[in-house]
């Protein structure tokens, strides 16, 4: 078994656009009713439908990983951390961690990629743990790194990782294509296409210890992202914890060859419906927001209405009389 990266082609990812078309187009424009319907929210509901958002993709981002965290705790760290939260409350470094990194995500959203801003993420996500060797950098053991089911004697190995002396330059080659197929660079990619890639690209490449699954897809978030004049989170772990077996069948399969087209067909599905959740999240704050301020507008049983100019006492008055 030969894996993507030991191909004469590595890493020149090849796919049928056509395939993929009318995904990109239906992911603009969804993205442009998103912004389009997050103007009208007030202050505060747009930072509630931003909490929503993030605290529900760190939580099942983790649980992507076996790792079961707390929402309210998530919640409370990440408002801590947007200047919303007073209140004290104890949480654990992993849900601190993680929910550091979705904040960071989002405020770095149009910032470069860069080994700076993935070590950060790896020290936020590994915060606390004593059983790694290297937190905030890549990794360096002479072990093979396979991603591995079954028992002991009788293993099935779904992936072997590049050998970690590979590791520092196949992440320059990683971050220099990044940059180039972004909005600004030279062989710009559509939004799908580019998060697709980037996710099994960075997977394929595996660099760190841990936490390989979670910084990759926040990095696919970045490039659904990029490009926008205002990050617009999209659903994407939550949709995949979903979706969570086809999910590691797909990546599989992309791992096994540089020809990618099923692999992007699998994520642009999951993109768009990501970004459906994403849209009904901020349609229901929003209509919510709307019922409240007609509630506030209902006159109360001991109130006086106007009719034709006349005063009009209410119901409750009249029996009282």
């Amino acid at each position: 078994m030969t894996w993507n990266w030991q191909q004469s082609d590595w890493p020149k990812f090849r796919w049928d656009a056509t395939r993929l078309s009318h995904a990109e187009e239906r992911f603009l424009l969804v993205a442009g009713v998103a912004i389009g319907t997050a103007r009208h929210l007030g202050e505060d509901d747009r930072r509630q439908v931003l909490v929503e958002l993030m605290s529900g993709e760190a939580v099942t981002t983790s649980a992507l990983e076996g790792e079961v965290l707390s929402r309210a705790s998530v919640q409370f760290s990440i408002q801590r951390q947007l200047g919303l939260a007073t209140e004290s409350r104890r949480v654990t470094p992993a849900e601190q961690g993680v929910a550091e990194m979705m904040v960071d995500l989002f405020r770095s959203h149009a910032e470069p990629l860069t080994e700076e801003l993935l070590s950060r993420w790896h020290r936020m996500l590994t915060s606390g743990r004593r059983d790694l060797a290297h937190v905030g950098e890549y990794r360096t053991s002479d072990e093979p790194v396979q991603i591995v089911s079954g028992v002991v004697g009788a293993a099935n190995v779904h992936f072997e990782a590049p050998p970690s002396r590979q590791v520092p330059a196949e992440m320059r080659q990683f971050l220099a294509w990044f940059e180039r197929t972004g909005p600004e660079g030279t062989e710009t990619l559509p939004a799908i296409t580019r998060a697709g890639t980037a996710h099994s690209y960075f997977e394929s490449i595996h660099p760190f210890e841990d936490g390989n699954g979670r910084i990759g897809r926040a990095i696919a978030e970045k490039a659904l992202t990029q490009g926008f004049a205002q990050p617009v989170l999209t659903a994407l772990a939550a949709t995949i914890l979903k979706h969570q077996k086809s999910y590691y069948e797909a990546l599989e399969r992309a791992n096994r060859e540089n020809e990618i087209t099923s692999w992007l067909v699998w994520f642009a599905g999951i993109a768009l419906e990501g970004q459906e959740r994403s849209v009904r999240l901020v349609e229901f704050v929003l209509a919510k927001a709307k019922l409240l301020e007609r509630l506030r507008g209902i006159p109360t049983n001991g109130s006086r209405r106007r009719c034709c100019g006349c005063s009009v006492r209410s119901r409750r008055d009249s029996e009282a009389d």
